[in-house]
């Protein structure tokens, strides 16, 4: 076989999903969306569930604690959507800093939320935009993959608390 017959064959195989999902309208997006949704609301479901006395729970002094971690995912929530909108930036650490009780997180993480289903909301053509994340360019597209990469990495340490505590995930839990 000719050394340059296996990628061809490899691309064409890929290629022709991705070629035939570009022509459903705003794929790129939706399919962020759809991957933002999932986790975040295992996060949401998390937080409202939890006993307001595990928030303070960590499991070694030198990581956050629950309510550090769901506080923390709201103000980077806050942050990265502000950049896939081109909004100005937000303070990170702001939700992280004020909310300190179990309504004042799920509160924060719902409204942080409700900013992001926002940035969420719009066409490839405007997730094809520039913007600025980190100090970094990048398109809006590129800030949507990286909130819901970033709920998913916080995701995991919720699931490895909450199995430390005997409780089940809500992904886990089958049915959902």
């Amino acid at each position: 076989m000719n050394r340059f017959m296996l990628p061809t064959i490899a691309l064409a195989i890929v290629a022709t999903p991705v070629c035939a999902q570009q022509t459903a309208p705003n794929f790129a997006v939706s399919t962020s969306r759809a991957l933002w949704q999932g986790l975040t609301g295992y996060i949401t479901t998390t937080a409202e569930e939890l006993p307001e006395d595990l928030y303070a729970y960590r499991p070694t002094d030198e990581v956050r604690s629950f309510g550090e971690m769901f506080a923390h995912v709201a103000g980077a929530q806050y942050l990265i959507c502000a950049a896939a909108l081109g909004d100005p930036p937000r303070d990170e650490a702001e939700v992280e800093r004020t909310a300190k009780t179990k309504a004042a997180i799920v509160a924060a993480l719902k409204a942080s939320t409700e900013y992001c289903a926002r940035a969420y909301g719009q066409t490839d053509a405007a997730a094809g935009q520039s913007t600025q994340l980190f100090g970094q360019d990048a398109t809006r597209l590129y800030a949507l993959t990286m909130n819901a990469t970033h709920n998913g990495e916080h995701y995991g340490n919720i699931v490895t608390y909450l199995r430390l505590n005997g409780i089940v995930p809500p992904s886990s839990r089958g049915g959902m």
